[in-house]
């Protein structure tokens, strides 16, 4: 996987999506937004101001492949 710099990323234009699967009741909810150059982040949906986990798109291909390969079942 390539290093990528995202220090400082500006996320001032993320487009944030919630999974349509959360629903309206306040659960446990993260927010996505991959319109960012070279990263996707994510987000506590009930903390929009609060701190976002930034990766690269190799970082985050890695993470999804993982979660469908069930490692983290």
């Amino acid at each position: 996987m390539e290093a990528v710099d995202l220090t400082g990323l500006d996320l001032s234009g993320a487009a944030w999506k919630k999974s349509s699967l959360s629903g309206g009741s306040g659960g446990n909810c993260v927010e996505v937004a991959g319109n960012l150059p070279g990263a996707i982040a994510v987000r506590d949906s009930k903390n929009p101001t609060g701190p976002a986990l930034v990766l690269s798109r190799g970082e985050w291909g890695a993470f999804l492949t993982a979660v469908k390969s069930g490692h983290f079942d």
